[in-house]
């Protein structure tokens, strides 16, 4: 194995807020033999995540961060080239935390699972029946418990997360409103992730839109924004509203924090509870939330989008592109043909 060349995306300093292409370079060393317990899996598709920023960042939250010069730390989805491990064998389709990187050497703890959804694409298993999917899952429908006929707000309408989490709440019976920006992205979330409506934060007045679309109140928001898209919907909350908090993207640094109208208030007279979650929070339900989601891909009742960049090269700066709105559905990077 030592004749092939690995091409790795390190992490080449900390950024403050956003990272941008620069903080990241990409080297080539040679690949090692492997251990006992081990496959050599080589890449042919790396996730790109929002939550990125913040295992980059030098400041803990859930995770340790990565390492400056280490391999950026990545969702992947690829191909057994190699094992060490009878359970298996090379031509096997696997994901895992792989790394930004064409080919990584794990410990089979590693994999987190087989593909063996052979009637879709490899590149579902990073997003909706992946990371993504599994987030729009139990966050809905564990903390946000949307019941039949209520309303259901999520912010970043259109994205990996939020247009699952539109089509789990119809699923389920429910009345959805997007929140998203362009009009391109509202027409989206209607005809193709079937929301009720979609509002354009970027153009529409939202609390008004809000007011109109949501007159007798929101029962559930799915936030992925934080910031002042959230500060309008909380004034529109029901009596016993539900927010689930998943992700803070509108907010580049939360050093200092950043001031705000104040979220108490609402939470008190309206008798609203919210609450934060992580997807590894659920990590021996992820089987049973699977099933249920490829159940639905394959009626067509859950439709999605990939943005898929072509090339290695594209890796370092797929997270800036994340936050300026570049993408529409689930960014990936192709590095390597399936076949």
């Amino acid at each position: 194995m030592t004749h092939r060349i690995n091409r790795q995306v390190r992490l080449k300093s900390r950024a403050v807020g956003i990272p941008q292409a620069e903080h990241f370079e990409i080297v080539n060393v040679p690949i090692s033999d492997l251990g006992d317990n081990e496959v050599l899996v080589r890449n042919i598709y790396l996730s790109v995540e929002p939550a990125m920023r913040g295992w980059v960042s030098d400041v803990a939250n859930y995770s340790e961060p990565v390492p400056v010069g280490s391999v950026m730390r990545a969702f992947a989805v690829g191909r057994v080239e190699a094992s060490r491990h009878s359970d298996f064998r090379p031509g096997e389709f696997v994901t895992g935390m792989f790394g930004w990187q064409d080919y990584a050497a794990v410990d089979v703890k590693v994999i987190q699972r087989k593909i063996t959804e052979t009637d879709l694409p490899i590149s579902t298993s990073l997003g909706v029946l992946g990371l993504n999917g599994l987030t729009a899952y139990f966050g809905l429908l564990e903390v946000g418990q949307p019941k039949t006929g209520e309303t259901v707000v999520v912010s970043t309408a259109a994205g990996a997360v939020g247009s699952c989490v539109g089509q789990i709440a119809k699923i389920k019976g429910c009345r959805t409103v997007g929140i998203t920006g362009g009009p391109e992205k509202t027409q989206i979330c209607r005809d193709e992730f079937r929301y009720d409506t979609a509002i354009d934060y970027k153009t529409d007045n939202l609390d008004l839109a809000l007011a109109e679309t949501c007159s007798e109140g929101i029962d559930v928001y799915y936030d992925n924004t934080a910031g002042t898209i959230s500060d309008a919907v909380l004034k529109h909350l029901k009596v016993g509203a539900r927010i689930v908090i998943c992700g803070t993207a509108s907010i580049a640094n939360w050093e200092p924090i950043p001031e705000g109208p104040r979220v108490e208030r609402h939470l008190l007279v309206k008798r609203a509870r919210m609450q934060g979650f992580l997807i590894l929070d659920y990590t021996d339900r992820y089987t049973e939330a699977l099933r249920e989601l490829t159940q639905w891909v394959r009626q067509g009742l859950i439709q999605y989008r990939e943005d898929i960049l072509e090339g290695i090269e594209h890796a370092p700066g797929s997270i800036a592109g994340l936050y300026r709105s570049e993408n529409f559905g689930k960014r990936l990077i192709q590095i390597a043909p399936q076949e």
